[in-house]
């Protein structure tokens, strides 16, 4: 028998924004109302990310420019992690480097051999304002920084460089989404 509900299942699925919406270039602003609101854009975050078969999803992909952002992803040994951070901190980002293949739920069907450290820790707090520490290793640490990223107005394709970069932005411009 469940305990507690399922994330997302009282959530509503919002439209997702994509490459080029202002919104996703711009730095988030912090959540200083902790009210039912904040709740319910939780709620709906992981309605949307789930609908879109995502692994992470900041607030701002879906028109919200706040520092809000959820995740239910597996590390390098297939371990579930699932929650959610407000007002998150990219406190640590070490290890070594791998560059990995990334997608993203605002540039659909694409993805790019993108650098990210394998350790990552965020901080912040839920939303009752209780702190919250996140570690991850491996795929959950690239993860944590890329909606750490999104949070700050960057995408992904902001940390690829040469052909990569020209190949997945060229991508981008011809796809049908971005019509």
């Amino acid at each position: 028998m469940r305990h507690g509900s399922i994330p997302g299942a009282s959530g509503r699925v919002r439209p997702m924004t994509l490459l080029g919406d202002p919104v996703l270039h711009t730095a988030c602003e912090d959540v200083t109302d902790f009210g039912p609101e904040l709740a319910g854009l939780v709620e709906d975050m992981f309605a949307t990310m789930y609908a879109a078969n995502g692994v992470g999803l900041a607030a701002n992909q879906i028109g919200v420019g706040q520092r809000v952002f959820v995740y239910d992803c597996p590390d390098d040994e297939d371990l579930r992690h699932l929650g959610y951070v407000v007002n998150p901190r990219l406190v640590e980002a070490d290890g070594v480097t791998v560059r990995g293949p990334e997608g993203c739920l605002s540039l659909p069907g694409l993805e790019a051999g993108t650098p990210r450290f394998d350790h990552a820790v965020v901080e912040g707090v839920d939303v009752r304002g209780e702190p919250v520490d996140v570690h991850g290793t491996g795929w959950f640490a690239r993860c944590l920084q890329h909606e750490c990223d999104h949070l700050e107005g960057r995408v992904y394709t902001d940390r690829v460089t040469g052909w990569r970069r020209r190949r997945v932005l060229r991508a981008a411009a011809k796809a049908s989404w971005n019509a």
